[in-house]
């Protein structure tokens, strides 16, 4: 009889009885039976290896130590609390390695926790999920200590080595609330999304501070130069104050795009409603124009029609031009992909969603720990910002030769 044929069997005759889905996977049905029989055969395994020999060997009786009764244990698992016994030996030597000594969760069980974590489930939720779904009790302490058992893999990643060189950076800041010294504080979390040579989207790293603005960004674009980031070639940023001069200040070298969307959103700031309609078509006459001196024939247009009532907008446009149009430098596939900072937007939107939840992060350690566990969890979902990634580096290989490396 064959291994499977063998397999088969047993299992047809193990649940030849079981009438009912709560036979087989119920409280005391079969798969919870045959879980605390497996692991508590291993554990007699285990004991046995350690003492070198089997259970009522007559060789045991001189061997100076011996089987020693047994302990329950209650294990914690995903399909719910499984009591078993654990053997012990009469000198107290050994150390079980199925479920470690101490250890009251199962493989697989903290697993589910982080996962419904990262999704944004607060504390009571996560333990509401776990008693109904698995009939397991668990406290927040648990919790706590579970999710924070991630720490130190959040800071490994947060100061891992990155590459030398990023054809295009996304930086930009959301904002969450912490508490701070016993008031409720609305902070600016940081964060700067790669994409690196080989067209794939990469979160450098989060930062927290109580604003957003220029100086703190300069410390962040350092941080990524002692990093190991050595150029980056487009900078794709909203329209902060002191935004363009600060990465300057550390990448002499690197375009400054300024969001286009941004520069809208405000411009439109300024105008009535009946009219906005109209302004936001004429400006879309400018940054939608095939060359950079078309573009600029565009602003004319629109300074000549609107200024005698938004002055402020065609002012606000030439003041920032020189970072406002890098993207004319490029075909219109990559133009789409860097005159907005969509990338990091849509990232953004869908850290929101998992932090909408909860009223404030204990501190700025538990807000970082959740977002990195949510981009853990988004960055799967992440495609290529250009499907034809090849065609970009050419392009970037041409207008920055000295700094693309040879392929």
């Amino acid at each position: 009889m064959t291994r499977k044929a063998e397999v088969d069997r047993l299992l047809d005759e193990l649940i030849k009885n079981c009438d009912s889905p709560d036979d087989l996977l119920g409280e005391k049905g079969l798969l919870k039976q045959l879980t605390a029989g497996l692991v508590e055969r291993m554990l007699e395994s285990e004991m046995s290896e350690h003492l070198g020999y089997e259970k009522h060997d007559p060789d045991g009786k001189r061997s100076g130590n011996s089987r020693n009764g047994k302990s329950p244990k209650t294990l914690k698992t995903d399909r719910g609390e499984i009591p078993i016994e654990v053997p012990r030996d009469r000198n107290g030597e050994f150390e079980p390695q199925i479920v470690k000594k101490r250890q009251r969760r199962f493989d697989g069980f903290d697993d589910t926790i982080i996962s419904l974590y990262s999704r944004g489930m607060t504390t009571r939720a996560i333990q509401e999920h776990l008693k109904e779904l698995y009939g397991v009790d668990v406290s927040p302490s648990l919790l706590s200590s579970v999710t924070d058992d991630v720490l130190d893999e959040v800071e490994a990643w947060q100061s891992r080595p990155l590459d030398g060189i990023y054809p295009i950076v996304y930086l930009d800041a959301i904002r969450v609330k912490i508490r701070d010294d016993g008031s409720i504080t609305n902070k600016a979390v940081y964060l700067a999304l790669g994409v690196n040579l080989s067209g794939n989207k990469e979160l450098l790293g989060l930062w927290t501070a109580q604003n957003e603005g220029a100086k703190f960004w300069m410390s962040v674009l350092t941080e990524l130069q002692n990093r190991g980031v050595s150029d980056i070639f487009l900078a794709c940023v909203d329209g902060l104050k002191g935004f363009p001069e600060a990465i300057e200040a550390v990448f002499p070298r690197t375009d400054v795009q300024l969001c286009i969307v941004h520069m809208v959103r405000n411009s439109l700031n300024y105008v009535s409603w009946k009219n906005r309609k109209e302004v936001a078509r004429d400006l879309k006459a400018i940054y939608q124009s095939t060359t950079l001196r078309k573009a600029g024939n565009q602003l004319e247009k629109f300074s000549t029609k609107w200024d005698d009532t938004y002055s402020m907008i065609s002012r606000s446009w030439r003041k920032h031009w020189e970072h406002i149009t890098p993207f004319f430098a490029y075909p219109p596939e990559i133009r789409k992909v860097i005159y907005t900072t969509n990338a990091i937007e849509s990232m953004n939107a869908s850290l929101r969603k998992v932090t909408k939840n909860r009223g404030a992060f204990p501190s700025d350690q538990a807000a970082i720990k959740l977002l990195y566990l949510a981009i853990r969890n988004i960055s799967k979902r992440w495609t290529r910002p250009l499907n034809d990634w090849n065609a970009a580096i050419n392009r970037f290989s041409i207008m920055f030769e000295d700094r693309v490396p040879l392929r």
